[in-house]
C-alpha cells in the first residue's frame, strides 16, 4: 500500500497524543484536589456523570478501530448488511433507559455482578466477574489493540508491537491516574474528533464518487439493503438479526460492565436514561461513516477511480484514507482512530480494576480501605495492560473480519447473562440456584457452539446470530424450570429488584416536556423503523 505521512500530519498525531493524556491526568489531578479520593470518586467519577457526556462515552467506548476498519472491510463486501449491528444497538439502548438504568441507579451498585448478588446470591456474583474480566481483556482490549496496530501499519508503515505498546503505555497512563472521570472526558473529547476523521472520509468519498446518485449507481441495489435473506453471503439473515441481536444487545449494553460503568456513574436517573438514549441517536451515525466508506471505496474502483481497489478487503479504510485526504486530514482521521482506540482500552481497563477491587478484592477482604482499593485499582489496570501487550500480538483468527470474530465470541458469552438479566427483573420466581445452574452450563453450550463455529464443523449448520437465539431458549427453559424446582428465598432487597410488572418502571415521572425519556425514547423508536423501512 502507497505510504502517505507528512511533517504536518505527525505534528497533529502527536498534539493529539499529547493533548489527551494531559486532559486524563489533569483530570485525575483535579479530582483529587476536589473531592476524598476513594473507590466511589475514582470508579465512579463520584456519581456526576451528565447525559450528555454518558452518551458520548457509551458511544466512544464501543467505537474501536476494529469496529470502524471491520464495519468498512464489511461495507467493501457485503453492502449494508453488518449495519444491523449499529442500528438494532439503538432499540437496545432503549431496553437500557427504560427498564434496566433505573434499578442500578436506585441501588446505586457499583458493578454489575453486585447487582447479581443482591438479586440472586453471591456465587452468581463471583461468576460474572470472572466472565467479565475475561471478556475485556480478550475482547474489548485485545482485539482492539490488535486491529490499531494494523490499521496504523497500513497507513504508516508502522510496526505492529511498536503500535501496541505505545498506545497502551500512553492509555494506561491516564486511565491509572485520573480513573473513570479521566475516562469518560477524554472519552467525550474522542467521540468528536473520531466523528469529525469520519466524516472527512466519508464526505471526500461522496463528492469524488458523484454524491448518493453515484454510490447508488454503481453498487448493487441489494448492497444498499440492511434486510436480507438467508443465502445471503453476509450470513446477516434478517430472522438472525431480529432473533439473535437482541440477545447479544441486552447483554452488551445492558449487562456488560465495560459498557454499562457509564451509565452507574450518572449523577441521577434521568441523566442515566437521557445518556443511554442520546448513545442510541449517535448510534444512527456509524451506517452512514464506518459502513458506507466500503460501498463508496466499492463505488469508485467500479467507476474505474481506485484501479484494481484493495488487495486486502481489510485494508479498505486505510486505502481511502491514503487515496481521498490531502496532507494534515490524513493526520486528523488518524487521531480520530487512535481516538476510537483508546476510548475502548481505557474504558475496559477501568472496568477491570473496578471488578477486581469490587468483586474480588473486598469479596475476600471486607475490612480493605477505600485509598487501599484505589491503588489496588492502579494496579490491576497496569497488570491488564500487560497481558493485553502480551495477548495482541498473538491473536489470530479464522474468520473473514476481525467485526465478524469478535461478534462470533460474543454470540457465544451473552446467553446466559441475557437470560439471567432479563428474567431476574421481569420475573420475581428467577431463582439464585437456577440462575447459577444457567450461567454455568449456559457458558458450557456458548463454549461448545463457539469451538463449532472456530473449527468449521459440517455438521453444525447454525450461524452465529441464531446459535445465540437458540442459546438463550434453551437457558430460559433451564432458568424457568429449576426456578419452580428450586424456589427463591427471597430477602427485601432482592424484591425491591424485580419489576412488579412491565410498566411500572415507565412510571417514573422524568424531566417535563420534549426532554422527558419516554418522548426520547418514541421519537428514537420511530426514527429507526423508518429507517430500516427506507433501507428494506
Amino acid at each position: 500500500m502507497e505510504l502517505r505521512i507528512s511533517h504536518l500530519d505527525l505534528v497533529i498525531i502527536i498534539a493529539y497524543l499529547a493533548g489527551i493524556v494531559l486532559v486524563g491526568c489533569v483530570a485525575g489531578w483535579r479530582q483529587r484536589r476536589g473531592m476524598k479520593v476513594d473507590s466511589q470518586g475514582y470508579f465512579l467519577a463520584g456519581n456526576s456523570l451528565t447525559w450528555p457526556i454518558i452518551g458520548m462515552a457509551l458511544f466512544s467506548t464501543n467505537i474501536s478501530t476494529a469496529h470502524i476498519v471491520s464495519m468498512a472491510q464489511e461495507g467493501y463486501t457485503n453492502g449494508m448488511a453488518w449495519g444491523n449491528f449499529e442500528w438494532m444497538a439503538s432499540f437496545t439502548l432503549i431496553i437500557l433507559a427504560l427498564f434496566f438504568a433505573p434499578f442500578y441507579i436506585r441501588s446505586r451498585v457499583p458493578t454489575l455482578p453486585d447487582f447479581l448478588e443482591r438479586r440472586y446470591n453471591r456465587h452468581c456474583r463471583d461468576i460474572l466477574a470472572v466472565i467479565s474480566i475475561i471478556s475485556a481483556v480478550f475482547i474489548h482490549i485485545g482485539v482492539t489493540l490488535y486491529s490499531g496496530a494494523v490499521l496504523l501499519k497500513g497507513l504508516f508503515g508502522l510496526d505492529i508491537m511498536f503500535s501496541i505498546i505505545v498506545i497502551s503505555v500512553l492509555t494506561g497512563l491516564y486511565t491509572i491516574i485520573g480513573g473513570l472521570l479521566a475516562v469518560v472526558l477524554t472519552e467525550s473529547i474522542q467521540t468528536v474528533i473520531l466523528l469529525v476523521g469520519a466524516v472527512c472520509v466519508t464526505a471526500a468519498g461522496l463528492w469524488r464518487v458523484g454524491g448518493w446518485e453515484g454510490l447508488t449507481s454503481h453498487v448493487t441495489a441489494v448492497d444498499m439493503t440492511v434486510i436480507r435473506g438467508g443465502d445471503d453471503p453476509s450470513g446477516m439473515a434478517w430472522w438472525g438479526v431480529f432473533l439473535g441481536y437482541p440477545v447479544i444487545g441486552i447483554w452488551y449494553w445492558c449487562a456488560d460492565q465495560t459498557i454499562v460503568q457509564r451509565v452507574l456513574g450518572a449523577r441521577d436517573e434521568n441523566h442515566a436514561r437521557s445518556g443511554a438514549l442520546f448513545a442510541g441517536f449517535i448510534k444512527i451515525l456509524p451506517v452512514f461513516l464506518f459502513v458506507f466508506p466500503g460501498l463508496i471505496c466499492k463505488a469508485l474502483v467500479s467507476q474505474g477511480e481506485f484501479g484494481p481497489g484493495p488487495e486486502d478487503p481489510a485494508e479498505t479504510f486505510p486505502y481511502l484514507v491514503n487515496h481521498l485526504l490531502p496532507v494534515g486530514l490524513t493526520g486528523i482521521v488518524a487521531a480520530g482512530l487512535l481516538a476510537a482506540l483508546m476510548s475502548t482500552v481505557s474504558g475496559a481497563l477501568n472496568s477491570i480494576a473496578l471488578l477486581v477491587s469490587y468483586d474480588i478484592v473486598r469479596r475476600w477482604r471486607p475490612q480493605t480501605s477505600e485509598p487501599a482499593l484505589v491503588t489496588i485499582g492502579r494496579v490491576v489496570t497496569f497488570v491488564a495492560m500487560v497481558c493485553a501487550i502480551l495477548w495482541s500480538p498473538l491473536l489470530g483468527t479464522k474468520f473473514n473480519t476481525l467485526a465478524q470474530a469478535a461478534a462470533t465470541m460474543i454470540c457465544c458469552i451473552a446467553p446466559p447473562i441475557t437470560t439471567i438479566f432479563l428474567w431476574g427483573v421481569f420475573w420475581r420466581k428467577a431463582s439464585a440456584i437456577a440462575a447459577g445452574c444457567t450461567m454455568w452450563i449456559g457458558g458450557l453450550l456458548g463454549l461448545i457452539v463457539f469451538l463449532m463455529l472456530f473449527f468449521e464443523v459440517e455438521w453444525w449448520p447454525i450461524g452465529f446470530m441464531m446459535g445465540a437465539f437458540y442459546l438463550f431458549v434453551v437457558c430460559s427453559i433451564l432458568l424457568v424450570v429449576l426456578s419452580l424446582i428450586f424456589p427463591q428465598a427471597h430477602t427485601t432487597e432482592s424484591k425491591s429488584l424485580v419489576w412488579s410488572s412491565f410498566w411500572e418502571p415507565l412510571r417514573s415521572p422524568g424531566w417535563p416536556g420534549l426532554a422527558n425519556y419516554r418522548v426520547v425514547a418514541g421519537i428514537l423508536c420511530v426514527v429507526m423503523v423508518g429507517l430500516y423501512i427506507y433501507f428494506s
